[in-house]
């Protein structure tokens, strides 16, 4: 089941979908599944991160319809918390794709898919199980090690399997479908309301327990994907040539790919502060901008809100993707980090009304999301096979250290303009770290154009 040589050869008369066979059409399903269910685990820890927060700090009460609200000192705290809570996601993240992403390389895409498919569906579900604000924080940890991982290995497979012809669009549809997981997580959770109690269990907790859902994949993949050809030819040439190990990462620093690597880096730590740092506090900003509704009103347009921004999310995802096919991949990087940062500070400062929610947020979707498209398109064109996942790994998660850390210092921004009387602190210090976006385009100075060159080998 194996692609063949010819698969790899270009058709320009055709399609690009109309290039994929069967194979290829099962590992793009495969890979887009088990990244899409991902983002479905992630986008229940960012609807219910504030409810979960709120119960395990103050006790489960607080999120009855009845009970009154947080003082505003208590909803800082769970603010901060939740912050803390996303940065620890993050920084496992980080770890999970620089070791998960040398394991791509040297044990092969395939295996470890596996591996963190069952990493991060598992610690997702024993979160359901938290008693405390602290073994949350380390499920949430220990959850972000499958994250970080798979995106690497899955991105690669894809890379290495489809012809050329029609990598960079399965790749950013690969991206894009990432959204139709938010999607479902925020659509489940408008039935499941995060703030409501079902069979004695807060929902919540329900929630984390259906993101096990996806250690189903680990048997499909097991039975229908084999390794890629490229892979196997790598893992041939390393054990004839000390020089060409599989998943060396001290090679993503030596000369000619070391400005990749720093550029990759600067380009990833710009998109995930900008994502995870602000548009994913989007749940935030709604009740924020609807703190005078109830607490049920609030989490509908949570879950609406979500929902639209996961559709401008796809929309946008694949909006790099024409450009980037078209105009090349800077020039795509450079329109959405642009857009990104003009749609984020606006809707940040403007959103009050339930209205705004239905048209803002799925603008925030689009502009902030689309330079993701980007991580999958250009970082396995920036590595040769022997060091893709490593590399793409190494690029996409490592650099969320630098994000966690980002995120622990918002966390006191915030508290830091509370205690300066700023008004709205929440909003201002998110308008704030929007600025990062002009890093990315400083750092596309830098960066090599890949449009139309054919994957690196050696």
């Amino acid at each position: 089941m194996a692609e063949s040589p010819a698969a790899h050869r270009v058709n320009v008369d055709k399609p690009w979908w109309r290039e994929l066979n069967r194979y290829h059409w099962i590992v793009f399903a495969l890979a887009t599944m088990s990244w899409l269910f991902d983002c479905m685990d992630q986008r229940f820890f960012n609807i219910v991160r504030q409810p979960a927060l709120r119960s395990l700090m103050y006790g489960s009460e607080v999120n009855r319809p009845e009970a009154p609200p947080l003082t505003a000192e208590q909803q800082a705290r769970v603010q901060s918390y939740g912050r803390i809570a996303t940065a620890m996601i993050m920084l496992g993240w980080a770890v999970g794709g620089f070791f998960f992403g040398m394991m791509g390389d040297r044990i092969g895409r395939v295996r470890t898919m596996m591996i963190t498919i069952s990493i991060y569906a598992g610690f997702t579900g024993l979160s359901a199980l938290s008693v405390a604000w602290w073994d949350f924080i380390v499920y949430r940890f220990l959850m972000g090690l499958g994250v970080g991982g798979l995106f690497a290995s899955a991105v690669s497979l894809v890379a290495e399997v489809v012809p050329p012809s029609a990598r960079p669009h399965a790749l950013g549809l690969f991206q894009a479908f990432s959204a139709t997981g938010n999607v479902i997580g925020s659509a489940i959770s408008i039935y499941i309301k995060p703030q409501s109690t079902s069979l004695g269990l807060e929902n919540w907790r329900w929630l984390f327990l259906v993101g096990t859902l996806p250690m189903l994949l680990i048997f499909l993949i097991r039975k229908k994907i084999k390794e890629p050809e490229s892979w196997r030819h790598a893992q041939t040439r390393a054990s004839e040539d000390i020089h060409k190990q599989l998943g060396a990462w001290q090679d993503l620093f030596a000369p000619g790919l070391r400005r990749h690597t720093l550029v990759g880096i600067t380009l990833a730590v710009v998109g995930v502060i900008g994502l995870w740092g602000v548009a994913f506090f989007s749940p935030e900003l709604i009740r924020d901008g609807l703190r005078e509704w109830s607490k049920e009103r609030q989490d509908f347009y949570v879950g609406v809100g979500l929902m639209l921004q996961d559709i401008g999310a796809f929309f946008g995802v694949y909006f790099f993707t024409m450009v980037a096919a078209r105009l090349g991949r800077r020039p795509a990087f450079g329109l959405c980090f642009l857009g990104a940062f003009i749609a984020t500070a606006l809707i940040f400062q403007s959103l009050r009304t339930p209205s705004h929610v239905f048209w803002m947020i799925p603008i925030l979707g689009f502009w902030t999301l689309s330079p993701f498209g980007g991580y999958a398109i250009y970082f396995p064109e920036l590595y040769p096979t022997r060091l893709r996942s490593s590399g793409v790994g190494f690029c996409y998660n490592v650099s969320r250290v630098i994000s966690a850390a980002a995120l622990f210092g918002s966390a006191y921004l915030v508290i830091l303009l509370r205690r300066i009387e700023v008004a709205e602190p929440f909003r201002v210090g998110s308008i704030l770290i929007t600025l990062i976006y002009f890093v990315g385009l400083v750092a596309l100075i830098w960066a090599p154009e890949t449009k139309g060159r054919p994957l690196p080998e050696d």
